[in-house]
Protein backbone atom coordinates (compact mmCIF):
# COMPACT_ATOMS: atom_id res chain seq x y z
CA UNK A 1 0.00 0.00 0.00
CA UNK A 2 1.82 3.50 -0.97
CA UNK A 3 1.40 6.21 2.12
CA UNK A 4 1.27 9.76 1.34
CA UNK A 5 3.67 11.78 3.69
CA UNK A 6 2.57 13.86 6.08
CA UNK A 7 4.54 16.65 4.73
CA UNK A 8 3.06 16.09 1.06
CA UNK A 9 -0.79 15.87 2.54
CA UNK A 10 0.20 19.19 4.14
CA UNK A 11 1.60 20.57 0.82
CA UNK A 12 -1.74 19.29 -0.86
CA UNK A 13 -4.45 20.77 1.40
CA UNK A 14 -1.93 24.39 1.41
CA UNK A 15 -2.66 24.06 -2.30
CA UNK A 16 -6.36 23.39 -2.07
CA UNK A 17 -6.64 26.32 0.32
CA UNK A 18 -5.18 28.96 -2.24
CA UNK A 19 -7.33 27.73 -5.00
CA UNK A 20 -10.38 27.41 -2.95
CA UNK A 21 -9.42 30.96 -1.19
CA UNK A 22 -9.04 32.57 -5.22
CA UNK A 23 -12.49 31.24 -6.64
CA UNK A 24 -14.75 31.13 -3.43
CA UNK A 25 -16.65 33.36 -0.67
CA UNK A 26 -14.46 34.21 2.48
CA UNK A 27 -16.22 32.05 4.48
CA UNK A 28 -16.29 29.04 2.06
CA UNK A 29 -12.82 29.57 1.97
CA UNK A 30 -11.89 29.51 5.47
CA UNK A 31 -14.17 26.44 6.23
CA UNK A 32 -12.28 24.42 3.46
CA UNK A 33 -8.86 26.09 5.20
CA UNK A 34 -10.03 24.41 9.09
CA UNK A 35 -11.20 21.02 7.19
CA UNK A 36 -8.12 20.19 5.73
CA UNK A 37 -5.79 21.09 8.45
CA UNK A 38 -8.31 19.31 10.72
CA UNK A 39 -8.00 16.25 8.58
CA UNK A 40 -6.31 12.71 10.16
CA UNK A 41 -3.62 12.66 7.91
CA UNK A 42 -3.23 9.58 5.09
CA UNK A 43 -0.51 8.01 6.93
CA UNK A 44 -2.53 7.94 10.60
CA UNK A 45 -4.97 5.99 8.65
CA UNK A 46 -3.21 3.86 7.00
CA UNK A 47 -1.42 2.79 10.12
CA UNK A 48 -4.83 2.48 12.05
CA UNK A 49 -8.03 2.23 10.64
CA UNK A 50 -6.34 0.45 6.66
CA UNK A 51 -3.64 -1.45 8.54
CA UNK A 52 -5.41 -4.80 8.04
CA UNK A 53 -5.20 -3.70 4.26
CA UNK A 54 -1.88 -3.08 4.25
CA UNK A 55 -0.03 -4.85 0.62
CA UNK A 56 -2.74 -5.87 -0.40
CA UNK A 57 -4.28 -5.71 -4.05
CA UNK A 58 -7.15 -6.95 -6.15
CA UNK A 59 -9.40 -9.68 -4.41
CA UNK A 60 -7.73 -9.48 -1.56
CA UNK A 61 -7.71 -5.63 -0.72
CA UNK A 62 -11.60 -5.93 -1.64
CA UNK A 63 -11.96 -8.40 1.38
CA UNK A 64 -9.50 -6.65 3.49
CA UNK A 65 -11.59 -3.29 2.93
CA UNK A 66 -14.93 -5.49 3.32
CA UNK A 67 -13.90 -6.70 6.94
CA UNK A 68 -13.11 -3.09 7.83
CA UNK A 69 -15.76 -1.14 6.40
CA UNK A 70 -18.42 -3.54 7.80
CA UNK A 71 -17.18 -2.48 11.49
CA UNK A 72 -19.98 0.33 11.14
CA UNK A 73 -22.85 1.98 13.00
CA UNK A 74 -25.98 2.53 11.66
CA UNK A 75 -29.02 4.95 11.71
CA UNK A 76 -32.97 4.46 10.75
CA UNK A 77 -34.19 5.91 7.56
CA UNK A 78 -35.98 8.64 9.71
CA UNK A 79 -32.34 9.29 10.74
CA UNK A 80 -31.26 10.03 7.49
CA UNK A 81 -33.15 13.52 7.16
CA UNK A 82 -31.37 15.07 10.41
CA UNK A 83 -27.74 13.18 9.29
CA UNK A 84 -27.98 14.76 5.48
CA UNK A 85 -28.47 18.49 6.99
CA UNK A 86 -25.21 17.54 8.46
CA UNK A 87 -23.26 15.66 5.94
CA UNK A 88 -24.03 17.71 3.26
CA UNK A 89 -24.35 21.05 4.94
CA UNK A 90 -23.19 24.11 2.53
CA UNK A 91 -19.81 25.55 4.19
CA UNK A 92 -21.00 28.75 3.23
CA UNK A 93 -24.59 28.97 4.38
CA UNK A 94 -24.87 26.22 7.64
CA UNK A 95 -28.59 26.63 7.22
CA UNK A 96 -28.37 25.51 3.66
CA UNK A 97 -27.51 21.77 2.12
CA UNK A 98 -26.33 21.07 -1.40
CA UNK A 99 -27.68 19.18 -3.52
CA UNK A 100 -26.00 16.18 -5.48
CA UNK A 101 -27.19 16.62 -8.85
CA UNK A 102 -28.39 20.50 -9.45
CA UNK A 103 -25.30 21.59 -7.15
CA UNK A 104 -27.73 24.40 -5.43
CA UNK A 105 -27.77 25.63 -1.83
CA UNK A 106 -31.20 25.12 -0.39
CA UNK A 107 -32.89 25.32 3.23
CA UNK A 108 -32.39 22.33 5.18
CA UNK A 109 -35.71 23.06 6.45
CA UNK A 110 -36.63 22.64 2.52
CA UNK A 111 -36.82 18.28 2.79
CA UNK A 112 -39.80 16.79 1.85
CA UNK A 113 -41.95 14.87 -1.22
CA UNK A 114 -42.90 18.21 -2.72
CA UNK A 115 -41.82 20.06 -6.14
CA UNK A 116 -39.01 22.42 -4.98
CA UNK A 117 -37.83 20.32 -1.90
CA UNK A 118 -34.91 17.87 -1.44
CA UNK A 119 -35.03 14.11 -0.85
CA UNK A 120 -33.25 11.61 0.20
CA UNK A 121 -31.56 9.85 -3.10
CA UNK A 122 -30.10 6.85 -2.83
CA UNK A 123 -27.32 6.82 -5.44
CA UNK A 124 -27.09 3.03 -5.75
CA UNK A 125 -30.86 2.59 -6.64
CA UNK A 126 -32.39 0.54 -4.10
CA UNK A 127 -34.60 -1.22 -6.35
CA UNK A 128 -30.95 -2.57 -7.86
CA UNK A 129 -31.23 -5.54 -5.21
CA UNK A 130 -34.56 -4.88 -3.99
CA UNK A 131 -33.26 -3.64 -0.48
CA UNK A 132 -35.56 -0.65 0.18
CA UNK A 133 -35.18 1.66 3.21
CA UNK A 134 -34.44 -1.01 5.91
CA UNK A 135 -31.48 -0.47 8.02
CA UNK A 136 -28.16 -1.15 5.98
CA UNK A 137 -27.52 -0.56 2.64
CA UNK A 138 -31.34 1.42 2.67
CA UNK A 139 -29.75 3.69 5.25
CA UNK A 140 -26.48 3.73 4.66
CA UNK A 141 -25.18 7.32 4.15
CA UNK A 142 -22.30 6.79 2.26
CA UNK A 143 -24.36 6.53 -0.61
CA UNK A 144 -27.66 8.75 0.29
CA UNK A 145 -27.23 12.14 -0.86
CA UNK A 146 -29.99 15.43 -1.18
CA UNK A 147 -31.64 15.79 -4.21
CA UNK A 148 -34.00 17.84 -5.82
CA UNK A 149 -37.14 15.92 -6.06
CA UNK A 150 -37.88 16.73 -9.74
CA UNK A 151 -34.50 15.30 -10.77
CA UNK A 152 -34.23 12.99 -8.59
CA UNK A 153 -37.84 11.66 -9.77
CA UNK A 154 -35.81 11.52 -13.81
CA UNK A 155 -32.83 9.69 -12.60
CA UNK A 156 -34.85 7.14 -10.94
CA UNK A 157 -33.25 3.60 -10.84
CA UNK A 158 -31.11 4.29 -14.10
CA UNK A 159 -27.71 3.02 -14.39
CA UNK A 160 -24.89 5.60 -14.55
CA UNK A 161 -23.27 6.12 -18.10
CA UNK A 162 -22.41 8.92 -20.36
CA UNK A 163 -25.24 10.32 -22.81
CA UNK A 164 -28.67 11.83 -23.41
CA UNK A 165 -30.25 14.77 -23.31
CA UNK A 166 -29.77 17.72 -20.75
CA UNK A 167 -31.78 17.40 -17.34
CA UNK A 168 -34.36 20.08 -17.11
CA UNK A 169 -33.54 22.11 -13.90
CA UNK A 170 -29.63 20.78 -13.71
CA UNK A 171 -27.26 21.98 -15.55
CA UNK A 172 -24.84 19.31 -16.70
CA UNK A 173 -26.51 15.96 -16.28
CA UNK A 174 -28.09 14.49 -18.88
CA UNK A 175 -30.69 10.97 -18.88
CA UNK A 176 -32.19 8.83 -21.87
CA UNK A 177 -34.08 5.88 -21.50
CA UNK A 178 -31.87 3.31 -19.38
CA UNK A 179 -28.91 6.04 -17.98
CA UNK A 180 -28.09 8.87 -16.17
CA UNK A 181 -24.80 11.19 -16.54
CA UNK A 182 -24.42 13.68 -13.31
CA UNK A 183 -22.49 16.76 -13.82
CA UNK A 184 -18.74 16.75 -14.43
CA UNK A 185 -18.15 18.16 -10.63
CA UNK A 186 -20.38 14.59 -8.99
CA UNK A 187 -18.91 12.32 -10.97
CA UNK A 188 -16.25 10.97 -8.73
CA UNK A 189 -18.44 11.33 -6.18
CA UNK A 190 -21.10 9.07 -7.97
CA UNK A 191 -18.59 6.61 -8.84
CA UNK A 192 -16.59 6.05 -5.81
CA UNK A 193 -20.23 5.82 -3.58
CA UNK A 194 -21.39 3.09 -5.93
CA UNK A 195 -18.08 1.09 -5.81
CA UNK A 196 -18.35 1.58 -1.44
CA UNK A 197 -21.55 -0.42 -1.62
CA UNK A 198 -20.05 -2.61 -3.51
CA UNK A 199 -16.94 -3.69 -1.13
CA UNK A 200 -19.81 -3.07 1.71
CA UNK A 201 -22.25 -5.13 0.67
CA UNK A 202 -21.21 -8.99 -0.56
CA UNK A 203 -24.26 -11.15 0.35
CA UNK A 204 -23.75 -11.21 4.15
CA UNK A 205 -25.88 -10.47 6.99
CA UNK A 206 -29.26 -10.83 5.10
CA UNK A 207 -28.12 -8.11 2.36
CA UNK A 208 -27.90 -8.93 -1.34
CA UNK A 209 -24.27 -9.14 -2.72
CA UNK A 210 -23.77 -5.42 -4.88
CA UNK A 211 -21.68 -5.87 -7.90
CA UNK A 212 -21.25 -3.57 -10.58
CA UNK A 213 -20.63 -4.39 -14.28
CA UNK A 214 -20.52 -2.86 -17.54
CA UNK A 215 -24.44 -2.80 -18.71
CA UNK A 216 -27.30 -0.49 -18.27
CA UNK A 217 -30.85 -1.53 -17.58
CA UNK A 218 -29.91 -3.83 -14.57
CA UNK A 219 -33.75 -3.61 -13.23
CA UNK A 220 -33.96 -5.38 -10.22
CA UNK A 221 -30.68 -7.36 -9.97
CA UNK A 222 -28.16 -6.23 -7.25
CA UNK A 223 -26.04 -4.46 -10.31
CA UNK A 224 -25.46 -1.32 -11.22
CA UNK A 225 -23.68 -0.14 -14.47
CA UNK A 226 -21.56 1.14 -16.14
CA UNK A 227 -18.14 -0.23 -14.55
CA UNK A 228 -15.68 0.97 -16.91
CA UNK A 229 -17.62 4.36 -16.85
CA UNK A 230 -17.67 5.33 -13.40
CA UNK A 231 -13.56 4.02 -13.24
CA UNK A 232 -13.25 6.77 -15.85
CA UNK A 233 -15.22 9.13 -13.79
CA UNK A 234 -12.92 8.27 -10.26
CA UNK A 235 -10.10 9.10 -12.31
CA UNK A 236 -11.85 12.70 -14.29
CA UNK A 237 -13.13 13.89 -11.01
CA UNK A 238 -11.18 13.07 -7.72
CA UNK A 239 -12.03 13.61 -3.92
CA UNK A 240 -12.53 17.04 -3.20
CA UNK A 241 -12.83 18.83 0.26
CA UNK A 242 -16.46 18.40 0.64
CA UNK A 243 -16.60 14.88 0.01
CA UNK A 244 -13.63 14.18 2.35
CA UNK A 245 -15.28 16.49 4.87
CA UNK A 246 -18.29 14.43 3.99
CA UNK A 247 -16.84 11.00 4.68
CA UNK A 248 -14.79 12.39 8.07
CA UNK A 249 -18.57 13.50 9.35
CA UNK A 250 -20.20 10.09 8.24
CA UNK A 251 -17.23 8.88 10.23
CA UNK A 252 -16.96 10.58 13.36
CA UNK A 253 -20.25 11.48 13.75
CA UNK A 254 -22.58 8.54 12.50
CA UNK A 255 -21.48 5.09 10.83
CA UNK A 256 -17.85 5.50 12.18
CA UNK A 257 -16.71 3.63 9.13
CA UNK A 258 -14.79 5.01 5.94
CA UNK A 259 -15.41 5.08 2.42
CA UNK A 260 -12.15 3.78 1.14
CA UNK A 261 -12.13 5.40 -2.15
CA UNK A 262 -12.45 9.20 -1.20
CA UNK A 263 -8.77 7.88 0.92
CA UNK A 264 -7.17 6.22 -1.22
CA UNK A 265 -9.09 6.66 -4.96
CA UNK A 266 -6.14 4.83 -6.74
CA UNK A 267 -7.49 1.47 -4.61
CA UNK A 268 -10.79 1.95 -7.60
CA UNK A 269 -8.23 0.15 -10.28
CA UNK A 270 -6.43 -2.35 -8.02
CA UNK A 271 -9.58 -3.97 -7.42
CA UNK A 272 -11.46 -3.27 -10.42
Amino acid sequence: MSRIPATRWIAAAAVAAAAVLSAAPPTFAAHAVSAALSRPTARTLDDTYYADAEGKTGAALKSALHTIISAQSTVSYSQVWTALQKTDQDPADPADVIELYTGRSVPKTSNGGSTGDWNREHVWAKSHGDFGTATGPGTDLHHLRPADVAVNGVRGNKDFDNGGSQVSGAPGNKTDADSFEPRDAVKGDVARMILYMAVRYDGGDGFPDLEPNDKVDNGSAPAIGRLSVLEQWSLQDPPDAFEEHRNDVIYTDYQHNRNPFIDHPEWVASIW
